[in-house]
């Protein structure tokens, strides 16, 4: 994607939904390309990124690593959304000298019980107009997001991604084990972090990701949009980019 190349580098991690890439974070973007040079890959398995093999949290945390080092960064912050927040945080695990400050958007990372929300994403069946109208309203808390246009769009990305439940394949709970980092290894992270979360996120409940995540990292602070789902940086876009880019120290 587009980024400044001269300023502080800022990676993206994208989540886990169905028709996903880093194009979800184009309005993100806009707001941090003038002076961060931003890293938005697409995850194993999702755009034109091969399909991930054995654990997903060992084959994206090793994916974003790899290409932070091609490009020869040795400091940055990264912004994870859902599953790509459980990245985020494994990365910070990993590279605590590395890694400046971390943004988690609609958390995975804690251990936690598959919840029905995730269980209907991760088990998006063939697309179709109709499901993808279901995926948005999933995701979003306000109905009107689901606009013709919107639908379209989502069918459209769903349609480049005929192989989406293969990724996800049941007994679900093992990908959410897979994706949750021990209590031992979050409370090791020495980052900054800052939690995002829609009270009303149906996908990773507050109780869930937001509040154990709060308990336990170290150096943490939270902020909870009402009236918003599982996607602020596009339900609440204009508050979020202001909150992220002060955090980050715009």
């Amino acid at each position: 994607m587009p980024a400044d190349v001269s300023g502080a580098a800022v990676l993206l991690l994208h989540g886990s939904g169905p028709g996903t890439t880093a194009a979800a974070w184009a309005p993100l973007v806009d707001a941090l390309a003038p002076h961060r040079r931003v890293i938005a890959p697409d995850l194993l398995g999702f755009g034109a990124s091969p399909r991930p093999v054995g654990s997903l949290r060992a084959a994206w945390t090793r994916q974003a690593l790899e290409l932070v080092d091609s490009l020869g960064v040795t400091s940055f912050a990264v912004v994870g959304n859902s599953a790509g927040a459980a990245i985020a945080l494994a990365i910070a695990a990993t590279r605590p000298d590395a890694v400046t400050r971390v943004v988690g958007v609609g958390a995975m990372g804690h251990p936690m019980t598959l919840s029905a929300g995730l269980d209907a994403l991760w088990g998006y069946g063939s697309p179709s107009l109709e499901h993808a109208a279901e995926l948005i309203a999933l995701i979003n808390f306000d109905p009107a997001a689901a606009t013709p246009e919107a639908v379209e769009a989502r069918h459209r990305a769903t349609l480049a991604q005929p192989w989406y439940p293969e990724l996800f394949p049941p007994p679900r709970q093992r990908w959410v084990d897979d994706l949750s980092l021990r209590r031992e290894e979050l409370a090791e992270i020495t980052s900054p972090v800052l939690l995002v979360h829609g009270a009303q996120d149906h996908i990773v409940p507050l109780r869930d990701g937001f509040l154990p995540l709060l308990d336990v990292l170290p150096d943490v602070r939270g902020h909870v949009f009402g009236s918003c789902g599982h996607a602020p940086p596009l339900e609440r876009t204009d508050e979020f980019n202001h909150l992220l880019t002060t955090f980050l120290g715009e």
